[in-house]
């Protein structure tokens, strides 16, 4: 876990560092910098979709994954619901800016590999090359969201403790096989472009409603696996 430890303090010492920068920044860099934080989320997304697409053995599975979850999110109302519990504490700008930052911080190869390999033969490399990525990015949304951005960090946590501790459970099961890395890093792509696009405001793509869309791979492997 000390890696997790580790990516969880740069963001919280990233976000301390740019709420402070940002007491010192007008309205147009502040929108400068809200307009970079969704050009560099539709890119990160962008290459995430590329890189893992071609090793895909189920090309398919991303469309059925964002149809499904889609539709249960949508149900579920997930999108409507947490930026409306949001807003009442921090504002709709921040809420957004929340829905990016996690969705980056904890969808990506090194933050999905990186405890996993720390939990199978204690390598922390991927975890800590995440941690110098986050502390930067979590600079620049502080910079530009406040010192409520803090609130990524504890979600980073459980997120890859909750990674971690799959990992030290299920070390041979086919939910750490390469190829379920990669098909759900493919649905993790396009959420994180669908942020971006909902930062930059050119579409609203509601992305927390896409979110059950990351569970879908992994059910498919479970059920997979029952037949092998």
């Amino acid at each position: 876990m000390l890696g997790t430890i580790v990516n969880t303090a740069c963001i919280i010492a990233g976000t301390l560092i740019g709420s402070l920068l940002k007491k010192g920044l007008d309205e147009k860099v502040a929108g400068t910098l809200f307009t970079a934080m969704g050009l560099s989320a539709v890119a990160l997304g962008v290459n995430t979709f590329v890189q893992n697409m071609p090793k895909s053995e189920f090309p398919v599975l991303f469309i059925l994954s964002l149809a499904i979850g889609g539709t249960v999110g949508t149900l579920l109302d997930l999108d409507d619901r947490t930026k409306r519990l949001s807003s009442r504490f921090a504002g709709e700008g921040l809420a957004q800016g929340l829905i990016s930052a996690c969705l980056l911080y904890c969808i990506g190869t090194f933050s999905i590999v990186g405890p996993i390999l720390s939990a199978t033969n204690g390598d922390n490399t991927f975890l800590y090359t995440n941690a110098t990525l986050d502390f930067v990015t979590s600079i620049v949304f502080a910079s530009t969201f406040g010192m409520g951005m803090i609130a990524a960090a504890p979600v980073l946590f459980c997120w890859q403790g909750a990674i971690y501790l799959l990992g030290k459970t299920v070390a041979s099961s086919a939910l750490l096989e390469g190829t379920f890395i990669n098909e759900i890093s493919i649905v993790g792509g396009i959420l994180i472009i669908s942020s971006g696009l909902s930062l930059l405001k050119i579409k609203d793509c509601k992305t927390l409603n896409l979110l059950p869309a990351l569970l879908v791979p992994a059910i498919w492997f479970i059920i997979k696996s029952l037949f092998q």
